[in-house]
């Protein structure tokens, strides 16, 4: 009796201070929790000027903006900057480069991390893994403009390190055929480390008596990865491919800009870089908004899908 007496009084404790939160008023409620809604006015205030009103301006893409005139007062014209861009010349090379430049950053990234996880969670010699782990983390925090001059220097044709290597004299950066491998395996070298450590905090939190109970069991270190630490990694990694995936037309305008020739235009021309040289460069306010909006537009697309087939294939669910 005493056993099933105790839920009982618990759960009427938590109905009777339930009831007696719910009776007080949304101005009480702010009072008593003053602290906490304070904190959380400063982010809500940064999203809502640097996030929010900024929108007001996306107008301009259907507007013939005069900075003269204003937003209101300029000349609207419908769609026409969005065909203007359709008809553009350079219109599908730039989606084809786009496109492929981010699917192979995803698809050759994307689980780079979460294998780098696995091999340092295996580590059991800790100065080590610490040592590893800052190396791993070091390139993160190198600027883009040095990682672009790195490269430079690493693929002169003379004295470049794969060139002293290959003993080859060929400047890669102008090889458009080699510009994606260039940029994919330079964000790699720089971003993988730092993207592990999500997964690294996730297999933290995995119960111990778990590996203990498969080593007894007689489980290989292949068969406790396979059985234990992938599915716990599972949803993370989920919920970061569809954030990836929401992203998969921005591709980084600095690195672009910075390794881009003449001689690579071919592969390296893509939209990020359009849009400034339309809209800094020449001063095309409302071309370019319509273009980098007509970008934002296929990433939500690319969100809501990805969202959508990662609800149905598992329970995580981003939005």
């Amino acid at each position: 009796m005493k056993k099933s007496e105790t839920p009982v009084r618990i759960s009427a404790a938590g109905s009777a201070a339930l009831s007696q939160r719910s009776g007080k008023t949304l101005g009480q409620r702010l009072l008593d929790n003053w602290q906490l809604y304070a904190l959380l006015l400063i982010p809500v205030v940064l999203t809502v000027v640097y996030k929010y009103i900024p929108m007001y301006g996306i107008q301009i893409a259907f507007r013939d903006f005069d900075p003269n005139l204003g937003f209101t007062a300029s000349r609207w014209v419908g769609f026409d900057w969005f065909t203007r861009f359709f008809k553009a010349p350079t219109f599908w090379r730039m989606m084809k480069n786009t496109v492929l430049i981010s699917f192979y950053g995803l698809l050759w990234s994307f689980p780079i991390p979460i294998i780098l996880s696995l091999i340092i969670n295996q580590v059991r010699f800790h100065k080590f893994k610490r040592v590893v782990q800052t190396v791993l983390y070091a390139p993160h925090f190198i600027s883009v403009m040095v990682i672009c001059g790195m490269i430079k220097i690493f693929l002169s044709p003379t004295g470049g390190l794969l060139n002293l290597l290959l003993g080859t004299q060929i400047d890669f950066l102008t090889q458009s055929e080699a510009f994606r491998t260039i940029y994919i395996a330079s964000g790699i070298w720089q971003d993988a480390g730092w993207g592990c450590i999500i997964y690294l905090a996730t297999l933290a939190n995995v119960d111990p008596g778990l590996y203990e109970a498969a080593k007894m069991d007689g489980a290989s270190v292949f068969q406790r990865i396979l059985n234990i630490d992938i599915p716990e990694l599972l949803p993370m990694a989920i919920l970061n491919l569809i954030m990836a995936a929401g992203g998969i037309m921005n591709v980084g305008f600095e690195k672009v800009w910075l390794l881009q020739t003449d001689l690579n235009k071919a592969t390296s021309d893509v939209i990020a870089v359009y849009v400034y040289q339309q809209g800094i460069e020449q001063a095309k306010y409302s071309y370019s908004t319509a273009v980098g909006l007509f970008n934002t537009a296929i990433n939500i697309v690319l969100l809501i899908i990805v969202n959508k087939i990662a609800s149905k294939a598992s329970d995580v669910q981003f939005v």
